[in-house]
Parts: C-alpha cells; structure tokens; sequence
C-alpha cells in the first residue's frame, strides 16, 4: 500500500521570528506544515502520524494538527507548557484538554523551553483565556521562558510532589470549565508503571475528570482535600493493584469507587508490563459508567494509537481524545509488531457493510492518529492498522438475504 508523505518539512522557521508574538489570525497566512523536525507526516487510507522522534516534537505536532492559527476559531485560548522532566504532574495535565478550554500541551526541558515548542507556541498565537484574566500561556512546574508579550501563568509545584501538582491542575481545571466542580475523578497510585497510566490521560481530556495521585499506603492530604471539596465524586480507579486495599478503602469515605483495570501484575518484566499496558488500554476504551467512559465497542470511532514505551506520548496526545474524533488512547507494546490484543480489539470494532444491500458509503468508518516516528510505530505497522480500520463488506445472513427478497 502507498503511503501519501504530507510534509516532510519541520516546524522550524515557522512563526515570525523575534521576541515579539504576532497579531490578527496568527503567524502565517499560510497553512505551515505540522510535523516537527526531521519528521514526516504519513497518511493512508484511515490513519495520518503527528509527530517525531521525542515528546516534543509529538506534543508540538498535536498541536499544530488542531490549532493551525490561521483564524480566531483556529487559535487555542491557552497553551499549557509542562515539564517533560517531570511525568506525573504532565499526566495530569491532560485534563486541560478538555473542553470548553481545548488546551494544548507544549513541553519544556526543565527550564528550557525547545525550539519546537517556542516556534509552535508563536505560530498557534493563543487568544487569551478570559477566565485566567487573559492568560495565553499556563507553565506548570516550569519556569521556561515565553516571548515578551505573552500573558503567563504559572503553577508552582515541587519536582517529586505529583499530590501537590494535580490538586493545583484540578483548581486550574474547574477555573477554565468557569467554576464548575468535576463529578468524576481518575485515580492513581503515583508509583504506577507509567506504561500502565498513559490512558489516563486521554480519558481525562474526554471526560475533563482530573487526574489524582494516592499511595499503597494512604490518600495524601492534597488529595484528600479535592475530593472533600467534591463531596462524594464518583472515583475511578486505573491500576487498582498499585494502589492496594488499604488506600482503596480510604478512598471510599470521599465517593463510589470504581475500578477501570485490575493491573493485576503476571510478571515484572518489562515485556509483560508492556503487554498489560496494551490490555489495560483496551479495557479503558471498551468501559463505560452511565456517561462516563469511552464504550468504544463498534466501530465508527477515532483512535489514538501511541507506543507504551514512551509515556510522555500520552499527554502530548491528549487533545485528540478532546477534540475532533475524539479517539481512545491505544498502545503497542513494540514499534515493529501489533500486538495479539490490539488485533483482536481492532477486529471486533472493524466497520462492515453489508453488500448489495447498504453500500460504504452508508456504513460507519475508524481513524487512526498515530503518535511518533517510526521509532515509536513502524511504516509497517502503520499499514496494518490502517488495514485493521478499513471498512469492509459483510455477506448477508440466509435470513437477510430472505428479508431483502421479500422487499
């Protein structure tokens, strides 16, 4: 099958150059291409990849993918720049691209602020936050530095203290969604195998339910007291076995906790923990509770699909669970093979259409975004996804086709 290269040029030199942020529409007028650096952008039939060869690069070519910046509907009201030096509170981040707010994530290295994401940043030009008085940039545990004449605001958290980190993303969270306080919560232990943890952040950027961090031994007191202010959220539970009964029970006294995935360990190793980490995607996108969760269970659906491997992919992400098709995150455990789950999900919400009667173009159709270069998803398994999303024609049934005739 042929692959259709979009652009193989990078991000670099797009935006105006200088200190200053430009005006109006935003920094072109002329669409820019979205893949970062060094990367290529590579559509087929049902999928297209965003992205490159690190969380930077991925994150910046999100971005650029839903916010071009060439008109004000185009423009995203606020850019979040997180850390990629520190995981946990970049997780919880993804929240914040949940709607109304729609905001994209950026990454910075520690205090540096790479060129893809500064030239990015100026080229989606964000309009303002009116609910952050205006604010165009959030840096969260960063204090990298923005061009002159953009608004910042920054949330201080410690490195090493996630608990602290997303009860300040919760506050900033329900500020955005203009005061109003999330009925549902996901939860995590923070010492969870961050390959176990990444579809959180897609459920929470559908969802906008913030993301908390508990103990094995205890629910700290920063996450003790979001869910207090809640009073009574429904709990849901990603990696229940990270975080043991004990904090579990004492989860139960804030709301009804729920259990998304088990993580119930077979194995140490890091093949097996990738393994679990593709089913537990799986099984993310499969639940559902009233109105909540995603129920991709048949087709007609955007997915996400990202290597387990690196999990900032996750929150760099996590816009495209919140805005156009709204895809589950997906995981392959290598970038050379699909994994046997995957398959077997894939297969059983694969769009169908039944010949002669109802034609394709009545049927429902999957797309896929996939996150990274071929370091992190090969062409090949590129093309065997896209294969696994690719509508295809059903034979009737006897008693169908005895219907058809009788009409």
């Amino acid at each position: 099958m042929a692959l259709l290269v979009l652009a193989a040029a990078g991000i670099a030199g797009c935006g105006k150059g200088g200190d200053e942020p430009t005006s109006g529409g935003g920094s072109s007028s002329k669409l820019l291409p979205v893949a970062a650096q060094g990367a290529v952008s590579v559509a087929t039939r049902n999928t297209a990849r965003l992205g490159g060869d690190d969380a930077a690069a991925d994150a910046a070519a999100v971005a650029r993918a839903v916010y071009p910046g060439l008109t004000a509907a185009t423009r995203p009201l606020a850019v979040v720049i997180v850390n990629e030096r520190d995981w946990l509170p970049a997780l919880a981040a993804s929240v914040l691209a949940s709607a109304p707010a729609g905001t994209p994530i950026l990454f910075s290295e520690g205090e540096t602020l790479p060129a893809v994401s500064l030239q990015t940043l100026e080229a989606m030009h964000p309009l303002g936050a009116p609910a952050l008085g205006g604010a165009q940039v959030i840096r969260i545990g960063t204090d990298a530095a923005v061009p002159r004449g953009f608004l910042t605001r920054t949330v201080r958290v410690g490195l090493g203290l996630p608990t602290v980190a997303a009860a300040a993303i919760e506050r900033l969270g329900a500020t955005l969604d203009g005061g109003s306080a999330p009925r549902n919560v996901i939860v995590l232990a923070a010492d969870t195998e961050p390959a176990l943890a990444m579809p959180a952040a897609g459920l929470a950027a559908e969802s906008g339910a913030p993301v908390l961090f508990v103990t094995r031994a205890r629910v700290p007191v920063q996450t003790a007291a979001v869910l207090a202010a809640l009073h009574q959220p429904s709990i849901y539970v990603i990696d229940a076995a990270a975080i043991g009964h004990h904090a579990l029970d004492e989860l139960r006294k804030f709301g009804k906790v729920k259990t998304i995935t088990s993580g119930a360990r077979r194995s140490a190793a890091a093949e097996s923990v990738a393994a679990e980490a593709v089913q537990g995607a799986i099984e993310v996108a499969r639940f559902t509770d009233g109105a909540f969760g995603w129920g991709v269970k048949e087709p007609g659906h955007g997915l996400v699909f990202a290597n387990a491997g690196r999990p900032l992919d996750a929150p760099a992400a996590a816009l495209l669970s919140a805005t156009g098709d709204y895809g589950p995150l997906l995981l392959v455990a290598s970038a050379t093979q699909v994994p046997p789950a995957l398959t077997a999900y894939l297969s059983d919400i694969q769009p169908a259409y039944s010949e002669p009667q109802f034609p394709p173009v009545r049927g429902a159709y999957n797309h896929g975004w996939l996150i990274g270069g071929e370091g992190a998803i090969s062409a090949v398994v590129q093309a065997e996804i896209d294969s696994m999303l690719e509508i295809r024609p059903q034979a009737q049934s006897t008693e169908e086709q005895s219907v058809s005739q009788v009409e």
